[in-house]
């Protein structure tokens, strides 16, 4: 890719972040941390794809698929945040073990 196409690209991520930001403003309580979230994790995810893209190595490619299981990995545990006692811990766990099992898919 030429330094036009990634610096066109990111520009392109960085207003899709401040887009996603500004829809989760009207939110209240959880559901805005859920939106948050979910816009921080796809402009991170954006970012990596771009990098995977650019360089093509299986570095790059790795780090787009973490980026993938942390941002899943971070919603997931906002949500959680909605749940109450029992319910909240099994989710959490949950939301690790399928974080834990994306990162060692990853190294696959």
């Amino acid at each position: 890719m030429d330094k036009t196409a990634v610096k066109s690209e990111k520009d392109q991520i960085k207003q899709q972040y401040k887009a996603a930001k500004d829809n989760c403003k009207a939110m209240k309580a959880n559901a805005k941390d859920v939106c948050m979230a979910e816009a921080k994790g796809a402009e991170k995810v954006a970012k990596a794809d771009l990098e995977a893209r650019e360089k093509g190595t299986p570095k790059a490619q790795y780090n787009l698929r973490v980026a993938k299981a942390d941002a899943d990995y971070k919603v997931a545990k906002e949500k959680c945040d909605d749940l109450k006692g029992n319910p909240k811990d099994v989710c959490k766990k949950d939301a690790k073990a399928a974080h834990v099992s994306a990162k060692s898919n990853a190294k696959a």
